[in-house]
């Protein structure tokens, strides 16, 4: 039995749909973890919630305009990342303004569906995921991703780390925080819009999130967490592909529990870093982060 499993497995791997759609796991695991590094360290939870329900506005612009769904989902989710940039000051100042916007997106993206008259179906169907039906151009915006988001990590990395640490310490240490802020919200808007076919809306958190909180307990410094994040990403990725196509279960739950096992396994482990590299504001520095 286990033979013919092998088998079929073996058989669905040199589909084109399958191929494509383990090829967008790897270039999510390259990026998208990264940004799960970010949410943590500025404390942003609420964006990446916000950010699914702008991307559904989107994408109901793109099936009434008749432009393509997750190109307007992208944009929409850019716009409202550094629109909320000036809030981010502090994690408060974000969390009710992303409730806010979470209630505004939904109910014009339902509103838009209703009066247009178009098929709902294919907006709702991303809440869930459509990982094989990935095409050329989402593998296009994941290379993307996985190109610009380590690199301007690798290049900013005094940067972030100063910013993810103490934000009054980074802006006397003469970092452009304000601009910094911006750049990293809108990578965070667009790599949520950019993971919705992979797990779906309500499941994205497997691709950004549950790797760095298991980084985090793994690395010492801010390099070697976003490191860990990305070596965990991608092992995930490529384990609950496989064991959903096995299976013949949905893959974005299997992800998503995958990615959780790790989270759970991870948190055995004593944490190894020897200070914490996000501290609140009000908390004098004992000493700077390290940044590799």
């Amino acid at each position: 039995m286990s033979a013919l499993a092998a088998a079929d497995l073996g058989a669905m791997l040199e589909l084109v749909p399958v191929q494509r759609a383990g090829a967008a796991l790897l270039l999510a695991a390259v990026g998208l973890p990264v940004i799960g590094v970010i949410i943590v360290g500025l404390d942003i939870m609420p964006v990446r919630f916000a950010m699914m329900h702008v991307a559904l506005l989107g994408i109901a612009v793109g099936l009434l305009t008749g432009l393509d769904p997750m190109l307007c989902a992208l944009v929409a989710c850019a716009l409202s990342g550094a629109g909320v940039a000036p809030l981010a000051r502090t994690p408060d100042g974000l969390s009710g303004a992303m409730g806010l916007l979470m209630s505004l997106a939904v109910a014009a993206a339902l509103l838009v569906l209703a009066v247009s008259g178009v098929n709902a179906s294919g907006a709702f169907a991303l809440l869930w995921g459509s990982i094989l039906s990935v095409g050329t151009a989402d593998l296009v915006v994941l290379g993307v991703l996985a190109a610009v988001v380590p690199s301007l990590f690798w290049w900013k990395r005094r940067d972030v780390a100063l910013l993810l640490y103490d934000r009054e310490l980074a802006q006397l240490s003469g970092v452009p925080v304000r601009l910094l802020t911006t750049a990293l919200l809108v990578l965070v808007a667009v790599a949520v819009a950019g993971a919705i076919k992979l797990t779906g809306a309500l499941l994205v958190d497997a691709l950004t999130l549950l790797p760095a909180l298991a980084a985090r307990r793994l690395g010492r410094s801010l390099w070697s967490i976003t490191l860990w994040a990305v070596g965990i990403g991608i092992a995930v990725n490529l384990t609950g592909f496989l064991l959903a196509l096995w299976l013949d279960w949905p893959p974005g739950p299997v992800l998503v529990l995958t990615a959780g096992a790790v989270v759970l396994a991870a948190h055995l482990f004593p944490e190894r870093r020897n200070s914490s590299w996000r501290a609140p504001a009000s908390a004098p520095p004992a000493s700077l982060p390290s940044s590799h």
